[in-house]
């Protein structure tokens, strides 16, 4: 698209925009009265309206129903979670029995370890991507020594080279090509929280599975931001949150996928509890634990109602919307046009001030662009937050700004430009 830095060109990308009316249907934070720019979906989604009625529609049947809730009602909670698995496979491309919703991301990916991480004497090794969100490092570091191995040994963290902000695929290729005989997992952020880099995880997949490992993913920042094949890509195992992209509140309930094809792998480990045993005995109460097929018989305890009826209201948004697929479309160009109009102060100004070292093509990144302030980094974003733009800032100088479909606009992302414009101003 020619992209052009007025205010009537952005009015006019809001009136063809055919998701123009979904903003309507979040609440959104105000500023000296008016609703704020909100452009922090990476970090936590806004509130759906809707929210609040679901929660109260389940605080209701609690107080009629009490137990019977669990098999009576509109919305027994018993089955209540598969109301959601269906929108939530096609968000992250998977079938529905490859699904579940259950517990919160980190636990959820230690108890994935525990079934797709097996070290042995001869295959022990991890790879991961350097500058992984805190949560991955600690979750892999911790696996790897509760299994007796060296972190500093079994550990092999892939950065970008010399003079680069992201990772190229070859290199991440090259690297498990050349540990293939010692490589257990390799286990990657779909999104890196920091610079917004989408990996590519079919090749990942693709190549760990050629060397003879399993190959799981993070989706914290992707899930509901791009489109993610895991089932036709093979990937074993994924996990993700719910609070970001998919807007369903803060510390919101995760879920993980698991690929079909480990359905009827007895030999895997796994923690087991009760609701992940086969629920047409579940309430027999068996002495010894047997698997509910698909990713449900991973899961553990008793579905938490209220945080999958947050979940709900929001998914249910994604469904009115068509899916991913148009919001992605839109995502695209959303997300362009911030581009275009950092990139045209910068020229204003004859200088890089604002470095975006989130990549440019779009098949490698998300809604989030992460900018490099060049000189008075802090000082910049709180100037954008003093002007009711609210985004999210890294140390030691990034700023991360990421427009939603869902609920951003063009005239929003051209406002937010030009605050941040107005901010080096001479």
């Amino acid at each position: 698209m020619n992209y052009q830095n007025t205010l009537d060109f952005a009015i006019q990308l809001d009136k063809q925009d055919p998701l123009k009316d979904f903003r309507s249907k979040f609440l959104v934070p105000k500023h000296n009265g008016n609703d704020a720019i909100y452009l922090c979906g990476n970090s936590l989604g806004l509130q759906p309206i809707t929210a609040q009625q679901y929660i109260n529609d389940q605080f209701t049947n609690w107080k009629h129903l009490a137990i019977e809730g669990f098999f009576t009602g509109n919305d027994p909670w018993l089955s209540y979670h598969k109301k959601l698995t269906n929108t939530l496979s096609g968000i992250v491309g998977a079938k529905s029995e490859e699904v579940t919703i259950m517990n919160s991301l980190t636990v959820n990916l230690h108890l994935l370890m525990v079934s797709f991480y097996r070290p042995t004497n001869k295959r022990f090794k991890i790879i991961m991507e350097g500058g992984a969100f805190p949560s991955d490092q600690y979750a892999i570091v911790s696996q790897v020594r509760f299994h007796g191995y060296d972190p500093k040994e079994t550990i092999i963290e892939i950065f970008p080279r010399g003079g680069e902000d992201t990772l190229r695929t070859e290199d991440i290729i090259d690297t498990i090509n050349q540990h293939a005989d010692e490589l257990a997992l390799v286990l990657f952020g779909g999104i890196n929280y920091y610079t917004g880099q989408y990996f590519n995880l079919e090749a990942i997949t693709k190549a760990t599975h050629e060397a003879g490992a399993y190959a799981g993913f993070d989706l914290a920042h992707a899930a509901g931001n791009v489109i993610v094949k895991l089932h036709d890509w093979g990937v074993d195992f994924a996990c993700w949150c719910s609070y970001k992209y998919m807007n369903s509140g803060p510390g919101g309930i995760s879920g993980i996928f698991v690929h079909e094809k480990h359905f009827t792998d007895t030999t895997l480990n796994r923690f087991a509890g009760w609701w992940g045993h086969r629920e047409d005995k579940r309430f027999l109460m068996p002495h010894d634990f047997e698997a509910e097929r698909g990713a449900a018989g991973w899961q553990l305890s008793t579905s938490p109602i209220m945080l999958l009826a947050l979940h709900k209201a929001a998914l249910d948004i994604f469904e009115q919307a068509g899916g991913l697929v148009p919001l992605r479309e839109k995502s695209e160009l959303l997300t362009g046009y911030l581009e275009f109009l950092i990139n045209g102060i910068n020229e204003d100004k004859n200088d890089e001030l604002f470095k975006i070292i989130t990549p440019k093509n779009i098949t490698d990144r998300g809604c989030q662009l992460s900018i490099v302030c060049k000189q008075n980094a802090k000082a910049t974003f709180n100037y954008l937050t003093e002007n009711g733009i609210i985004g999210d800032w890294r140390e030691p100088n990034v700023i991360r700004l990421s427009p939603v479909p869902l609920y951003n606009s063009f005239k929003q992302v051209f406002e937010a430009a030009r605050i941040l414009a107005d901010s080096v101003r001479d």
